[in-house]
């Protein structure tokens, strides 16, 4: 277990604010460094394999090349998606990639609350398909991280490298807070990374197929999630 100096329960105001000074000295790399330093098995990457994620993926290779990434799988992502992780998977073969999955099948989740509860109640099936899930492979663990930008909406603007995460009673790491789209997708190019096709075909964030549509010309990179519903996010970040 790392020190329990850093840990959700015992963290003070005073250490969080003063880590977090610390941290903004240093580049991601570091900041990935630092966190894997402090909380090694007990710190696993929550992933969406969205563009942000597939930079995250490599730059946490360089440290820990078999770092335990998670994928919740609600059973209605695209297939490009299930297509890319394939591919992830092949170029870093030491990645350990677990999917974790909903109570519900989609079957079952229908007989109870009826068919496309995503479009009746997106919240309620954004909660039981992934914040729950989430909440579960979380338990036991002190730290997990997380591809958040701040550039990438307002709900995020205020993000940090560390932050105490109330809905899970963890530590949530951030390495990417300062980088913006450009940087993401330079880093992509320079390395030549796998990513999600989607991409190129107007979804700039790609979440589940049912509630992620295309977007057309330059706007937020989460524009095209939820839309039209007023909904921002799944849940896991707020």
């Amino acid at each position: 277990m790392p020190g329990n100096q850093w840990l959700y329960e015992t963290l003070t105001e005073e250490q969080y604010r003063g880590i977090n000074a610390e941290l903004e000295k240093l580049d991601s790399l570091e900041v990935i460094k630092w966190a894997y330093g402090h909380y090694a098995d007990e710190l696993v990457y929550a992933c969406s394999f969205g563009a942000e994620a597939i930079v995250l993926i490599d730059l946490i290779s360089k440290v820990r090349k078999d770092a335990k990434v998670i994928f919740i799988d609600t059973h209605v992502h695209f297939k490009e998606t299930y297509e890319l992780i394939v591919r992830v998977q092949e170029r870093y073969p030491a990645l350990r990639i677990e999917f974790i999955e909903p109570d519900l099948t989609l079957s079952g989740q229908a007989a109870v609350y009826g068919d496309k509860l995503w479009e009746s109640d997106p919240n309620l099936c954004c909660r039981m398909r992934k914040v729950e899930p989430l909440a579960r492979a979380l338990s036991g663990l002190a730290a997990w991280m997380s591809g958040l930008r701040r550039e990438q909406s307002p709900t995020r603007a205020h993000v940090q490298y560390v932050n105490r995460d109330d809905k899970f009673r963890s530590i949530k790491i951030c390495p990417l807070i300062h980088w913006t789209w450009d940087d993401i997708w330079e880093y992509i190019h320079t390395y030549d990374l796998t990513y999600n096709e989607l991409h190129d075909r107007g979804y700039p964030s790609i979440g589940c197929e049912t509630c992620t549509l295309p977007v057309s010309g330059i706007g937020s990179s989460r524009a095209g999630r939820w839309a039209g519903s007023g909904k921002t996010e799944c849940g896991l970040h707020q």
